[in-house]
């Protein structure tokens, strides 16, 4: 899960996830030219989504696209809502030990 996280960490990495969930398998050269970075660059954001888990790489003839891996960011989301949960319980458990005071003048 740290990998995953570290990997969502970068908002190139966020952007470049999310171009390849909206619109399909792409190469690094077509996910790299609205970007600010050189395609070795957008490579390396690529292999670092790929050990994460969060995209894939397929060879079509010379090319080398990759592929958004969807249920991989799923358990991610799984795993945010868990601990969503748990914090929620703990804040209302808080709530009941301390109600609310109205301030008084």
């Amino acid at each position: 899960m740290d990998v995953l996280f570290g990997a969502l960490a970068d908002p190139t990495r966020r952007q470049l996830l999310q171009r390849l969930l909206a619109n399909g398998p792409a190469t690094a050269t077509v996910l790299a030219e609205p970007l600010a970075c050189s395609r070795q660059a957008v490579v390396k954001h690529l292999q670092a989504l790929e050990a994460a888990g969060l995209a894939t790489p397929e060879r079509v003839g010379r090319e080398v696209r990759y592929r958004a891996t969807p249920e991989r960011l799923a358990s991610a989301v799984g795993w945010l809502l868990d601990a969503g949960g748990s914090w929620d319980r703990r804040i209302d458990r808080l709530r009941g030990r301390n109600p609310p005071t109205r301030n008084r003048r």
